[in-house]
């Protein structure tokens, strides 16, 4: 359903269906909000915090901070850019297999089934990452995860490759369907269109017999008026244009859409494979600056400045700036922050312990180091898991309010990202003991990327009204519903939809 969102409605129907179109993505954003802060909870018991504890000694602070908000990140990007790719392997194969007739850019079956299979894959995905994060943080420790998430990096350009190949090869088969098709409708309408053709000439030859023995007004027979016959002849050879034309329109449109679909996927194939690149240097550089001992010298703050400066310098310089170099300097930029944020609350925690101490409570350095310690996973983690969250919103942000712009309808981006986003949700949390912790986080990363859709279609809508009124009226739904939903998280959706708007407004192609 689309919605005259320019002009057409007066400013308080504006206001009134933009603040229901708003509560609706804002309520299902609010509604992530508390299964993830319950997640997170689990995952900041004592249990799961002893392998980053235990890190914190070996990487330093700043090595800890830059290796879980890089490691976070990257699951968070590589879970969104897993469930876009699928929808558009599922759009496609739906564009070239199915009939297209002329308002099949706007099928509902295309938008569910990709829809569908995008939420389903960012969430499948989201789940098997965060429980493979788990297992290998508890079996082999943060440098085992140090490891993988090198190894993953490394071998992503390569998989690029592969990907491409594999897509020519997959397109090239539903092309060759689809030309098939297409050539079987053109046969059908040419041999009904050579019938008529025949049929005619038959009647004009048998018209013409009849006046040559000097008949009356029908045809062969007598029994019909001619011009009843080539009426009808004529409304036939309409029809028959008619189905050409659509025939024709349905294929131009098949083919730009099936054109969107490639660009969608070759410049999100990209983002996949590079943008990780500048967080996984930033924390390895890091963290093995704290495996030879230099986890807490400044210098290893210096360092870690110039190198996020020269990189993001580098990237947005480019002569040919891509969409990947944006947010990887943004993904940069925040695991930098974490590793600050992870290194602050380990100096609080020393500072505070050190005043204690002074005050006359004895405190053993093993104490001492334990809080320390103990801090610094503490808010590695909080940081890390905000922004990973942030990240999610903000992606699915740019697929909603993409295909908000793409005309594929308003109401249907909004309401059925919902819905899907609201099952996911329920389906996690039953699903919550089997997944474990890690891959529950995961899980639900997923699901905040799939409200992240509905988030961008409502802020793209929002610019879209023709009056303010209209823009208004989006907005504070969006905000109310969140918050509302959210039992009140102020900070959390207050950093979140800002962002999000952004990201929205952001055209990745």
């Amino acid at each position: 359903m689309k919605l005259a969102t320019r002009g057409g409605l007066s400013g308080l129907k504006q206001a009134a269906v933009g603040l229901a179109l708003g509560a609706v993505g804002g309520c299902m954003l609010g509604a992530t909000e508390d299964p993830v802060e319950k997640t997170l909870s689990l995952m900041t018991a004592a249990g799961p915090l002893k392998p980053l504890m235990d890190a914190v000694g070996t990487v330093g602070p700043l090595g800890l901070g830059s290796l879980v908000g890089a490691a976070a990140l990257t699951m968070a990007m590589t879970s969104v850019m897993a469930g876009v790719i699928l929808a558009a392997v599922v759009a496609s194969v739906f564009a070239a297999t199915r009939s297209c007739g002329a308002s099949h850019r706007d099928s509902v079956g295309l938008w569910v089934s990709a829809g569908l299979a995008g939420a389903f894959g960012t969430t499948l995905s989201g789940a098997t990452f965060g429980g493979l994060s788990e297992w290998i943080v508890q079996s082999y420790g943060m440098l085992g995860l140090l490891w993988t998430l090198s190894v993953f990096t490394v071998f992503k350009p390569p998989m690029r490759f592969l990907f491409r190949l594999l897509w020519k090869q997959g397109e090239a088969c539903c092309s060759l369907a689809s030309s098939l098709d297409r050539a079987r409708e053109r046969e059908d309408l040419e041999t009904t269109e050579l019938q008529q053709r025949h049929r005619v000439t038959l009647q004009i030859e048998e018209r013409i017999l009849t006046l040559d023995r000097g008949g009356g007004g029908g045809d062969g027979d007598g029994s019909t008026d001619p011009r009843t016959a080539w009426a009808t002849e004529r409304r036939q050879r309409e029809e028959l244009e008619r189905r050409r034309m659509e025939n024709e329109e349905a294929e131009m449109k098949q083919r730009t859409f099936q054109d969107w679909i490639n660009t969608i996927v070759s410049r999100h194939v990209d983002f996949l494979a590079f943008s990780g690149i500048p967080m996984t240097v930033v924390a390895v550089i890091t963290s093995g600056f704290g495996l030879v001992g230099f986890g807490r010298h400044q210098s290893v703050f210096i360092v870690l400045l110039a190198l996020v400066a020269g990189i993001g310098y580098y990237l947005l310089k480019s002569p040919d700036f891509k969409y990947w170099m944006l947010v990887g300097c943004m993904g940069m930029l925040a695991t930098f922050v974490i590793a600050l944020l992870t290194l602050h609350a380990g100096q609080e925690a020393l500072t505070a312990a050190t005043k204690t101490r002074a005050a006359g409570d004895d405190l053993s350095k093993e104490a001492i180091r334990t809080r320390v310690n103990y801090q610094s996973s503490l808010e590695a983690l909080h940081a890390a898991f905000f922004v990973s969250r942030t990240c999610q919103l903000s992606l699915g942000a740019t697929v909603g309010g993409a295909l908000v712009r793409r005309d594929a309808g308003e109401v249907k981006v909004i309401a059925g990202s919902a819905l899907v986003a609201g099952t996911l949700l329920a389906g996690v949390e039953v699903l919550a003991p089997v997944l474990g912790d890690g891959g529950t986080a995961g899980a639900l990363l997923g699901v905040v990327g799939a409200a992240g859709v509905s988030v961008g279609a409502v802020a793209a809508v929002a610019v879209r009204w023709s009056q303010w009124a209209g823009t208004v009226g989006t907005v504070a739904g969006l905000v109310v519903g969140a918050v509302g939903m959210g039992k009140w998280h102020f900070v959390n959706i207050g950093l979140q939809i800002p962002v999000a708007y952004v990201f929205a407004m952001t055209n990745p192609l």
